[in-house]
């Protein structure tokens, strides 16, 4: 029996679950976040800082070092005086866009049920084009 084949939700613990290895990756509380303003094109440390204002910088570094680790997020050297580091997503990192962009518009469709004080609103309509389909 292999990890595709598994049916049963708790034999999926004993051969790995890919949603537990994903969270492992890019979960927490800012991961999703700067890799979501890297959708945008390549970010400087300082404009990721003004991105997300509540954010330590030690725990902003810790977590690109972390994603730049995992091979997520590219961090791009410059030797010029001052220093420049330029930070974006690597391919495999572009493979979460489609992820990304689903958070977001969850996101938006749950503000949307908050404000209104309904317990269900019209689905958003998703950008199925960035979904690939194989």
């Amino acid at each position: 029996m292999t990890g595709q084949n598994i049916k049963d939700g708790a034999s999926i613990v004993n051969f790995g679950c890919p949603v537990t290895k994903t969270a492992d990756m890019v979960g927490g509380k800012w991961k999703g976040v700067i890799l979501y303003h890297l959708t945008s094109g390549s970010k400087r440390y300082n404009e990721l800082r003004k991105l997300l204002p509540h954010i330590t910088q030690r725990m902003l570094t810790l977590q690109l070092r972390e994603l730049e680790r995992d091979g997520i997020v590219l961090r791009q050297v410059y030797p010029v005086v001052p220093p420049r580091v330029d930070y974006s997503l690597t391919a495999l990192g572009e493979t979460l866009r489609p992820v990304l962009f689903f958070m977001r518009d969850w996101g938006v469709y749950y503000e949307n049920l908050q404000e209104n004080g309904e317990s269900q609103v019209a689905l958003p309509e998703l950008d199925e084009t960035v979904i690939e389909k194989k």
